[in-house]
């Protein structure tokens, strides 16, 4: 047997060409489909490791994706908010245990910023529990101060100190700008992974403050006569927030508190479950899932069938190489097993390939995805799902090679020394 490997790999070193593109082919069919389902499953693990530890949020009634989406993800926007009032009752009820409302929508150079209270920074927890760490500087304690995520002081070069305007809305230019009440960074996060990384954070009186003037939802020019010791002595206690995180005195009445919460009488809310909601967004998401898993399946089988082809092309001209072989005392078998062991060869080596270079490719999209959009994908790394994707495309190999195989264990000593044309 080490001797029909030993051949059919010197074989293949004088078909380099066709053989290198051969193996590039299965190489990138391979890389395509562990991609796509590394992607998948990475980004389910990352998102899942978003929240944990929160058993409810609620907002204003809308869906629960998108509810899950603007208050965990960042992304979009809520449809209506909650009163204060509403809160305050969600707040005081005898069977939640804590609560952090957050308030979303204006930004700063195109990131998030959300006020809320400093219970925030101890109640928030993601991954396996861990709890958010700052990495310099403190929580905010004044009312303009600011905490970044450490996404923003990277890519902005802020560090502590450094004054930031926001913008009215999620507009990345500033022609709504509330450039009269400027903030000052006192916190930079420790990296996350998930969008805390890309959320300025601030407290839920600064939202208030830097919209007195801004009534009407744009600015009034009085504002500018309002200093900002007038703005210190003002109620700023809001009067809506887009959404609460909720920890419940008992998990045992999640449910149960989630009814009351959806049937609220004086304002329309709903509560969901984070990971219920995770739950109904893969649905949502699985039909294209499966639709991409099936093309990069297809696409590894034309992958396999150049392993054929290319085979198959070269028969012809290898009948003197084939008579030789007999004449010099080869049996049919040996053809056989040559020819099955290049096609093998051929999809091993693609595979091996294919694997490395979905993991080179994801080591250098991960860091750039969670800095795009907060998203990691986590559990990428090399598995079992890889192993066996490289035994079932070499067996798929072995498998194709023996029709190419069998029309050459055929072929007999009567084609002689010459070749036929």
């Amino acid at each position: 047997m080490g001797s029909i490997l030993s051949l059919a790999w010197s074989s293949l070193m004088n078909r380099k060409g066709s053989a290198l593109l051969t193996i590039l082919a299965v190489a990138l069919s391979v890389a395509l489909f562990l991609g796509v389902d590394k992607a998948r499953n990475g980004a389910r693990e990352g998102f899942g490791a978003t929240i944990s530890g929160t058993d409810l949020i609620v907002g204003a009634r809308s869906g629960q994706v998108n509810l899950l989406l603007y208050s965990v993800f960042r992304l979009g926007d809520a449809t209506a908010e909650i009163s204060w009032p509403t809160y305050e009752w969600l707040r005081d009820r005898e069977d939640v245990d804590w609560t952090v409302p957050i308030s979303l929508g204006d930004s700063h150079r195109g990131y998030r910023v959300m006020g809320t209270t400093r219970a925030y920074f101890d109640r928030y927890k993601y991954g396996d529990g861990q709890s958010l760490q700052l990495a310099e500087g403190h929580e905010f304690e004044d009312l303009f101060d600011a905490v970044i995520g450490a996404e923003i002081a990277r890519s902005l070069g802020y560090e502590l100190g450094k004054p930031l305007v926001l913008t009215h809305g999620l507009g990345r230019a500033g022609l709504q700008q509330h450039e009269n009440r400027p903030f000052r960074v006192v916190g930079i996060l420790e990296p996350t992974g998930t969008p805390v990384d890309r959320t300025i954070h601030v407290s839920l009186e600064a939202i208030t403050a830097i919209h007195v003037g801004w009534e009407t939802g744009t600015r009034n020019p009085m504002a500018d006569t309002i200093t900002e010791e007038m703005i210190r002595s003002f109620d700023l206690t809001p009067k809506t927030v887009t959404a609460a995180f909720v920890g419940l005195e008992s998990r045992g009445s999640v449910l149960r508190t989630k009814r009351e919460i959806d049937t609220h009488r004086r304002e329309a809310l709903l509560a969901i479950i984070p990971g219920v909601a995770l739950a109904q967004l893969w649905e949502v998401t699985a039909v294209a899932e499966r639709a991409l898993l099936a093309v990069s399946l297809f696409v590894i089988a034309v992958g396999l069938v150049s392993i054929l082809t290319s085979i198959l092309t070269s028969l012809n001209e290898r009948r003197r190489e084939m008579s030789i072989l007999r004449a010099t005392g080869a049996r049919p078998g040996h053809i056989f097993f040559l020819l099955v062991a290049e096609a093998g060869l051929l999809g091993m080596i693609g595979a091996v390939l294919g694997v490395a270079g979905v993991h080179v490719i994801l080591a250098i999209a991960e860091p750039l995805l969670a800095a795009r959009y907060g998203i990691s994908l986590a559990g990428t790394g090399p598995g079992l799902v890889d192993f066996y994707t490289v035994l079932a495309v070499t067996g798929v190999s072995l498998a194709i090679g023996a029709l190419p195989a069998w029309l050459a264990f055929r072929r007999s000593l009567a084609d002689g020394l010459s070749v036929k044309l």
